[in-house]
């Protein structure tokens, strides 16, 4: 069976994607029962030192949307993280995310292996090929990311399961 770019990157960011969805509508629904502020939980953090859920969601976005648009256009910048998004407004993300990743073709994503993709942050540039780029640079960062998230909302009270996390499995026929 060939496996191909496109199953390797967008077919897995859209599944992770969904489950990003998912959690975060069901937490948005336990803390409304509970009576609790969502917009509290933007700025939450797993530990001092990280990041909080804002910038979590703006991650997955940047590590699979952004990505894809870094491998067409062979530069890939970290974005903005002082956009003031609210709770809603990262469910909107998550969304747009997952509505602009649906319009890829496997056809289209394919034909951007074998490409040049450099990393740029201030002075720094780090090259990459477009295989290893997506595969060693944006995919681990983009799961670490839906995981911190992920983990943001079940420290703070949402009961939420590894089947929440997954999204829609792949399932034969």
């Amino acid at each position: 069976m060939a496996f191909s770019l496109y199953d390797a990157s967008v077919a897995n960011y859209l599944q992770t994607l969904g489950g990003v969805a998912g959690f975060l509508d069901r937490a948005l629904e336990h803390y409304r029962e509970q009576g609790i502020d969502a917009e509290k939980i933007v700025e939450t953090r797993l530990a001092p030192d990280m990041q909080p859920l804002r910038f979590q969601i703006i991650s997955v976005a940047q590590h699979s949307r952004g990505a894809i648009e870094a491998a067409q256009s062979g530069e890939f910048r970290p974005p903005s993280f002082k956009t003031p998004y609210d709770y809603a407004g990262l469910q909107g993300l998550v969304a747009q995310t997952r509505e602009a990743l649906e319009g890829w073709t496997p056809d289209a994503v394919n034909a951007l292996g074998g490409r040049d993709v450099v990393f740029l942050l201030g002075d720094h540039k780090l090259p990459f090929t477009t295989e290893g780029f997506l595969m060693s640079f944006s995919l681990p960062n983009f799961y670490f990311h839906a995981t911190t998230a992920y983990d943001i909302l079940r420290t703070n009270g949402v009961p939420l399961g590894k089947r929440d996390f997954m999204g829609r499995l792949k399932l034969k026929g």
